[in-house]
């Protein structure tokens, strides 16, 4: 069934990381990118032309620096010190604002009249205007601000959306560690509330989640990317209760499209996840919350995993409009898989960003 979806929002990629550290160049196709590696795993999964191809016109766009303790890769770049963190997090930061400077066809979003003018491009596009994507920038792991009131440095820069650990972090307990929401942390989230910044609960232990859950004061409350508990019983996902408290502060829940994610005892094919299991998680969260209003996509795409990890259906970014066509296939109403590709994500960029 043919999904009529003018925008789609994703809620998590690493571009920078990627970008800067595996020096893929994101303004070629993801399958230029491919013939250029020639490997077997981590195949990439996202290029301009396919977000614009695809109407993924909106990414939130990842600060990812990885402490030493939880190194991926030997050869890729990982700190000791907060001030590490921070110089490799400002240099994602700057790669962001360059590429934003000097191509055309990418813009950073940090206020409403960016979102309003860059939304309307993709409802109501001009005949021949290329489109444009838009980034909103997510710090993954909080060590790189120095102190809490250093945020306010960052915020100026344009970073919109904060997630207090990855693994755990001075601020937070994080996915592997675990640990609890520290007395430091407590006061990033006192700066973050002060200037609106949206709380990315996505890795943070169950602890501390529930534990910043009750001490943020702040507005805006999103998991950019994580999936129900329920299915794939880890740490690094969200229980039922999770689930609700975050739907309770009017929060969304970006759906992760790895399939280790999806399914409990992935078999390490890709054939064996299907769209069905991502439509399982949606709905799921749908069902826990009692509305559609509450999840989106936060795909993930080349986060440590590339094609050969996510569903049978998918290949790259460009793909994104057919989890929307399974969701009307399943029985879904069109304005709720309207919510589910960038409504509710819209929802909480109008409600946070500034004027």
């Amino acid at each position: 069934m043919r999904a009529e979806i003018p925008l789609i929002v994703d809620a998590h990629l690493d571009l920078a990381y990627n970008a800067l550290y595996k020096q893929r160049d994101y303004r070629c196709s993801a399958y230029a990118t491919r013939r250029k590696e020639d490997s077997r795993s981590d195949v990439c999964t996202v290029g301009l032309p396919e977000l614009i191809r695809g109407r993924v016109g909106i990414v939130f766009a990842t600060l990812f620096v990885e402490p030493y303790s939880r190194k991926l890769a030997p050869g890729l770049p990982a700190y000791r010190s907060e001030h590490e963190a921070h110089r490799l997090a400002m240099a994602q930061l700057d790669f962001y604002r360059r590429w934003a400077d000097v191509d055309p066809h990418v813009r950073l979003i940090t206020n409403q009249a960016e979102l309003r003018a860059h939304v309307d491009a993709w409802m109501h596009p001009v005949p021949g205007e290329r489109h444009r994507v838009g980034m909103v920038v997510l710090m993954e792991g909080a060590d790189p601000i120095l102190e809490p009131k250093e945020l306010e440095r960052w915020y100026e820069r344009g970073v919109r959306i904060v997630g207090p650990a990855w693994d755990t972090t001075r601020y937070a307990g994080g996915t592997w560690s675990g640990g609890r929401l520290t007395r430091l942390g407590r006061a990033l989230l006192d700066v973050m509330a002060e200037f609106n910044v949206i709380l990315d609960v996505s890795h943070l232990s169950h602890e501390s989640l529930y534990e910043a859950l009750d001490a943020f004061e702040g507005q805006h409350v999103i998991a950019s990317h994580s999936n129900p508990y329920r299915y794939v019983p880890t740490s690094r996902h969200l229980p039922d209760k999770a689930i609700a408290r975050i739907a309770e502060r009017g929060g969304v829940i970006g759906v992760v499209l790895y399939n280790r994610f999806l399914k409990k005892e992935w078999s390490g094919k890709k054939h064996d996840v299907t769209l069905d299991d991502v439509v399982r998680m949606i709905d799921h969260i749908c069902q826990v919350t009692g509305s559609a209003d509450h999840v989106g996509i936060g795909s993930d795409y080349d986060g440590g995993f590339g094609a050969e990890a996510i569903p049978r259906e998918l290949d790259t970014v460009r793909d994104h409009i057919r989890i929307a066509e399974a969701l009307l296939e399943r029985g879904f109403e069109p304005q709720h898989v309207a919510q589910i590709m960038y409504g509710n994500w819209l929802r909480v960029l109008r409600g946070a960003l500034p004027n």
